[in-house]
């Protein structure tokens, strides 16, 4: 189901029931796994691997050399996994060896129109990031995490999971799993509560959390006693330990 008109590199490994569109380029290395989608006029290029049942829309460019001026041509990766929607005009680009060599995004993600993903991010499930949303290098985005349109987000910055960024913040710290912020810079507005009823927390669970962003946001308290006093009083809670992961091991501080 490969178009007669698009151009697919001998050494390139296609698995049956993929669809490849006219005048797509699929380089030397790539991999893509059966039931994926690729729209016309879509490059693909470099150790790329691509699992099953995605849909990759036309004009995107996928697993080309980072924009990194340390980049020397050597060989990097990109992983993507399965059902993932990769929109018009999406960007992403492999890793450097200076960090893993990896670019990855997993599972059920929607990647809208001129969405970029730079080199060595690392993207888990079910997130979204809206037109334009773009991360810079070495960015964690966690799971159902929701990046508003025009959003970017600074290097070297976590996302957690639940969160929702606004359309056009500027995102240059970490921004802790629930957490909702909006602006430039971005600061915190919050907890995502509509995002957490549509994803099935109930009201206890959603109480839970907000009681542990006042600990956190409101209580008046340098970080390292408002997560002494997480730990102290609300460890027990699934919620509130995500929320504590997070915060020891981000690498930079956290959206106020």
């Amino acid at each position: 189901m490969i178009d007669a008109r698009a151009v697919v590199d001998p050494a390139a490994e296609i698995d049956q029931g993929v669809e490849i569109g006219p005048f797509s380029i699929i380089g030397e290395g790539v991999r893509i796994a059966s039931g994926t989608v690729v729209g016309p006029h879509v490059v693909i290029r470099g150790d790329t691997r691509i699992g099953h049942d995605n849909r990759i829309f036309q004009f995107a460019s996928i697993g080309e050399d980072p924009q990194d001026k340390k980049y020397a041509g050597e060989r990097t990766r990109l992983e993507i996994g399965n059902r993932n929607q990769i929109r018009e005009f999406v960007t992403v680009h492999r890793g450097t060896v200076q960090d893993a060599g990896l670019t990855r995004i997993g599972d059920d993600n929607l990647l809208m129109a001129y969405a970029h993903v730079a080199h060595d991010c690392d993207i888990a499930n079910h997130v979204i990031m809206a037109n334009a949303a773009s991360l810079g290098g070495h960015v964690q985005v966690d799971d159902w995490a929701i990046l508003g349109g025009f959003s970017v987000v600074h290097q070297f910055c976590r996302i957690g999971a639940h969160s929702f960024a606004g359309m056009a913040s500027v995102i240059s710290k970490g921004v802790p799993p629930y957490v909702l912020v909006a602006g430039n810079p971005a600061r915190a507005r919050g907890i995502n509560s509509e995002g957490l009823k549509r994803r099935g927390f109930d009201e206890a669970q959603i109480a839970r959390i907000k009681q542990a962003y006042r600990i956190l946001y409101n209580a008046g308290l340098m970080t390292t006693e408002a997560i002494a006093r997480l730990e102290s009083e609300l460890s027990d809670w699934p919620e509130t330990r995500l929320l504590l992961e997070f915060l020891s091991s981000s690498e930079r501080s956290f959206t106020r």
